[in-house]
């Protein structure tokens, strides 16, 4: 897919946790850990106006659109970081 979530990499930026972030928007901590994977096919717009009003943030700072051949790139460079 080439919508990147970089939600995680703000929250790191912010210092804020998941289950604050989580509990402050209104979405259990399960909801947030699977939109912080990108494993999300939809994300409502409430929600997103929620977290960047807590993060103090834009909505690009958390979704990058990414041509497809570059997304692929990404995925795979995700799995190489994660799995050291």
């Amino acid at each position: 897919m080439p919508i990147i979530v970089r939600l995680d990499v703000m929250m790191a930026r912010r210092k804020v946790r998941s289950n604050v972030l989580a509990r402050a928007i209104g979405i259990s901590e399960t909801n947030l850990s699977l939109l912080k994977s990108g494993k999300v096919r939809g994300l409502r717009f409430a929600t997103l106006d929620a977290i960047c009003r807590y993060l103090d943030c834009a909505p690009a700072d958390i979704l990058e659109y990414v041509a497809e051949a570059d997304a692929s790139d990404h995925v795979a460079q995700k799995r190489l970081s994660t799995s050291g």
